[in-house]
């Protein structure tokens, strides 16, 4: 579903550049639950605004749904974004005077999409938030506000969900329950998630972890070892 081919992205603050992405490839596929860690600095962020189309690369390719998006014009870009993607972001982004329900409705309203109430509510049923739809942040606690933010990213069906230090606000107990929701999207939604982690116990509830340092990816689980990939092209055509 998502690849990066050789992609680099360069910033040039007070005249230095700064390789933020340095030649990443990387190829998810749908289903996949991927961890993207490394410590501040180390292009993890950089890599998922990229992949979430919040960000354009300097140089490279990179294809989504088979499609080569790195050239498409601004209002391309952002069609596809709200399409495609959900966001669930550490500091959960909630407007203080709407309670939980409107919130989750906001991004079909953009849409202009019908029956926004019902689907709201099924969102927040879906993390556990029914009985809090009429609460307002200030109402709300750490991780109910977070499943609302979850909601809100789910509510309009994207393919790919991803996530920016989602438990980063929270305490060990309530990170580790928004962790097991995520894990369950995966399973029995068969969505596609790419979180970004600096957390190695955060990190462990993915199907797959990607290291990065210095923009570039060092470790990958999911990696397919040069030597099998051969052989299956070579004498596995059914694999």
């Amino acid at each position: 579903m998502i690849e990066l081919r050789e992609v680099r992205r360069v910033y040039s603050p007070g005249g230095t550049p700064v390789r933020a992405l340095d030649g990443v490839s990387i190829e998810i596929a749908s289903g996949e639950f991927v961890a993207i860690r490394g410590q501040s600095g180390s292009g993890k962020t950089t890599m998922m605004n990229t992949i979430g189309l919040l960000d354009r690369p300097t140089s490279g390719e990179y294809l989504f749904a088979g499609r080569p998006v790195s050239a498409l014009s601004s209002d391309a870009r952002a069609r596809l974004r709200g399409r495609a993607f959900g966001f669930v972001f550490q500091s959960y982004n909630l407007l203080p005077r709407l309670p939980a329900l409107e919130q989750v409705e906001l991004p079909l309203l953009y849409q202009g999409a019908r029956d926004r109430r019902r689907r709201a509510a099924g969102a927040l049923a879906r993390v556990g938030l029914a009985g809090r739809a009429r609460h307002r942040p200030t109402e709300l606690s750490g991780g109910e506000q977070q499943r609302v933010a979850i909601a809100r990213a789910l509510v309009a069906d994207p393919l790919v969900l991803l996530a920016d230090e989602p438990t980063g606000a929270l305490d060990t107990a309530t990170g580790r329950d928004v962790m097991e929701l995520l894990k369950e999207l995966v399973s029995e939604r068969g969505l596609t998630i790419v979180l970004v982690t600096h957390e190695a116990e955060v990190a462990a509830y993915a199907g797959r972890s990607v290291l990065m340092r210095d923009g570039r990816i060092v470790e990958d689980s999911g990696a397919v070892p040069a030597a099998r990939a051969g052989a299956g092209a070579a004498g596995e055509p059914g694999a």
